[in-house]
């Protein structure tokens, strides 16, 4: 069996450990569909990547993402992850300082900031669409919800690249401490075609603008330590109802503490409303992988 380069990684975090893990194997170009699954299955990891050769001259390389399910068009923690690799391992090279990443939802630029250890990268989100605002009385949401101060901003419906709920907390510790009803929370994912519902506070707490809080229940994921995706749907929901306000040029996110993690994530919104979502990443295992094609 011929080998591949692999690297298990640790994204959106200073430290390894504290962010989402993530697995991605360069130059897996003679992989079939189905090894590419059944590697995803094996690892167990929420996603795994793998690097392949550009399709058309614009990309740098292309990106195929796995859940230990199935395949997924686009996640932010494992586009950051697979462009570390590939710069780490040689698979490509920026261009003026820019990676171009092809993947199922189109050609994604990836910003590249500092070297080594010091290294940023971040993605240009893909455009975000507020499918609804408010909540219906007697919805299963309005129950989840019920003994939440909500913030500011109402709940809202939004799409890019996934689709969640996100609604807004009054306090950032009591996000913090906050309970939910996970079994409604996958409902009310699986009844909407969504991720699930995606809760932040605006926070006076050292370091970070942001407290967030994801719970991809309708994916069958119970709490994510780091979420590209809907950190960058949540800065687009913000930038969109709040253009003059404090967070609408960008912020920093802590995510994860209350399932042990200690991810930030940084958001940085163009005047145009255009997302990026960025950070760090730190790599924990480099070897190579054999598996049966």
């Amino acid at each position: 069996m011929p080998s591949c380069r692999f690297f298990q990684l640790d994204v959106f975090t200073r430290r390894p450990g504290g962010g989402n893990p993530l697995g991605v194997v360069v130059a897996a170009d003679d992989w079939s569909d189905a090894a590419m699954q059944a590697f995803a299955k094996w690892t167990d990891i929420v996603e795994t990547t793998f690097l392949l050769r550009p399709s058309t001259p614009e990309a740098s390389y292309r990106l195929r993402i796995f859940t230990p399910t199935k395949e997924i068009a686009f996640a932010g923690h494992p586009s950051i992850g697979s462009a570390h690799v590939a710069l780490l391992s040689g698979f490509s090279t920026p261009k003026e300082g820019v990676l171009i990443q092809e993947c199922q939802a189109g050609l994604l630029p990836i910003r590249v900031e500092g070297e080594s250890a010091e290294r940023h990268l971040f993605i240009r989100a893909p455009k975000a669409t507020v499918l609804k605002t408010g909540v219906e009385p007697k919805s299963l949401l309005a129950n989840t919800l019920k003994k939440v101060k909500l913030g500011k901003l109402p709940p809202a419906f939004v799409e890019g690249g996934r689709r969640w709920w996100l609604a807004e907390f009054a306090d950032a510790s009591e996000l913090r401490a906050w309970q939910p009803d996970h079994a409604s929370i996958r409902k009310i994912g699986l009844d909407s075609d969504s991720l699930g519902l995606c809760v932040f506070a605006r926070s006076n707490e050292p370091g970070h603008d942001v407290v967030l809080r994801a719970f991809p229940a309708g994916a069958g994921i119970v709490e994510d330590p780091a979420s590209g995706a809907a950190n960058g749907l949540v800065a687009a929901y913000i930038a969109h109802a709040e253009p003059d306000g404090p967070l609408a040029r960008g912020y920093v996110v802590s995510q994860g503490r209350e399932i042990e993690h200690d991810a930030e994530l940084i958001l940085r919104i163009d005047a145009d409303a255009t997302v990026w979502v960025g950070g760090q990443t730190q790599t924990v295992v480099s070897g190579e992988v054999e598996w049966p094609n």
